[in-house]
């Protein structure tokens, strides 16, 4: 019997308690509105999603780097209720194993989120239809307008019309915005729009603009706009080696301490994460040690880059840097040169994209070496995409 094979029982084994409490509890709470719940049994803590209707379990699964549909069972079984993928992720093959998974399943009982980057109504659209085939599924719960990062670009009239046809057509129920920097920015133009439902925001103990993100996710959630957080743990690790990990259930806790956040999507890719994950969600207490790792990580640069784009205009190519240092964050933290090599195709960059500079003039408000950083990941950009399996090339 494989390792992998071990760790699956001993989960499984783990869970059976939690796993026949939830059941058939399962399908009740997802059309109840309330507070946040805990009872003491078992049962995980529940928020609502805003006014949607739907109430979650705390902490859900971010399916991106999944690809395991034994994983997602078992996911499932412990208790989560809410997957999160999107359009591009695997190059489609995320939403191709969730479906296969999925279709064995009451469609009531799960609730799943995708995300498309924002294009012309029609591609849009067709990727949206693209997307349910792969799912095997009439209608997504969330619809997310993916990586936005502007007041503008969340107000586009454009967008929103697209996002309106898109639930008025009955495949989306609910739609949303996503955003990994300028948070604020966006939390609040979400709000002033009046047809988002839900934001996913990066939040996590890194952020040195914090505190106005959680004004924002207040403000949001004030007027019923459901708050899902991602980049929880900031990168995974603090340095490129891997020797320094950060506590990641100390730092899911961290976020999930805000009562305005509904849920956070972890993205989980072994039975490990799976039962550390689904023990958050049944208790957030923070023990000592692990307020002092988060203490401890404030010292680190670290591979999160919080996108304050400050360092963009001292960069005498206007490279974006923040999209950059996210493909690092990709390669180094999740260990996935995949992912990495993807939004670096995105941004277009050459393979050498500091050549013409002799000397960085690039101050970083973390203390990353940036040039050294751009060099380090965009040798991806030069090698064939067959070649990487989601580790990074050194």
């Amino acid at each position: 019997m494989t390792n992998s094979e071990l760790n699956r029982r001993a989960f499984i084994k783990s869970s059976i308690a939690g796993a026949a409490l939830l059941a058939t509890p399962t399908l009740s709470y997802l059309g109840v509105q309330g507070k946040a719940t805990a009872n003491g049994s078992g049962k995980p803590i529940t928020r609502p999603l805003g006014n949607t209707g739907i109430q979650l379990p705390i902490v859900s699964m971010g399916v991106m780097r999944a690809d395991n549909p034994g994983l997602v069972r078992s996911a499932l079984q412990a208790g989560f209720v809410h997957l999160d993928t999107a359009h591009a992720y695997q190059k489609g093959k995320n939403e191709q194993m969730l479906g296969e998974v999925l279709k064995d399943y009451p469609r009531e009982s799960f609730v799943i989120a995708t995300k498309i980057p924002p294009d012309d109504r029609e591609s849009f659209l067709a990727k949206l239809d693209t997307s349910l085939e792969r799912l095997k599924m009439k209608y997504v719960d969330i619809l997310y307008l993916h990586g936005l990062s502007s007041k503008e670009d969340v107000l586009s009239a454009d967008q929103l019309d697209t996002l309106k046809a898109a639930k008025e057509s009955g495949k989306a129920r609910f739609v949303g915005v996503s955003t990994h920097k300028n948070e604020p920015e966006v939390i609040l133009a979400a709000i002033e729009s009046g047809v988002y439902n839900v934001v996913l925001t990066s939040v996590n103990f890194k952020q040195d603009h914090y505190s106005d993100v959680r004004a924002a996710i207040a403000k949001a959630a004030e007027a019923g706009i459901g708050i899902v957080a991602m980049k929880t743990m900031a990168g995974g690790f603090f340095d490129k080696e891997k020797t320094k990990p950060v506590n990641c259930k100390a730092a899911l806790k961290w976020v999930l301490q805000d009562g305005n956040v509904t849920t956070a999507i972890p993205g989980i890719t072994t039975f490990d994460m799976l039962a550390e994950n689904a023990s958050v969600n049944q208790d957030l207490t923070m023990t000592d040690k692990e307020k002092g790792d988060l203490a401890l990580g404030h010292s680190e640069p670290g591979l999160y880059c919080q996108g304050c784009e400050r360092c963009v205009p001292h960069c005498p190519e206007r490279l974006p840097i923040p999209d950059i240092m996210r493909s690092y964050m990709y390669a180094h933290g999740y260990n996935n040169a995949a992912m990495a090599q993807t939004l670096l195709a995105e941004l277009q960059l050459p393979s050498h994209p500091c050549a013409d500079c002799t000397e960085c003039q690039v101050t970083c408000a973390k203390g990353f070496r940036v040039a050294e950083r751009i060099a380090d990941v965009t040798r991806l950009t030069s090698v064939p995409a067959e070649f990487l399996s989601g580790g990074i090339i050194v």
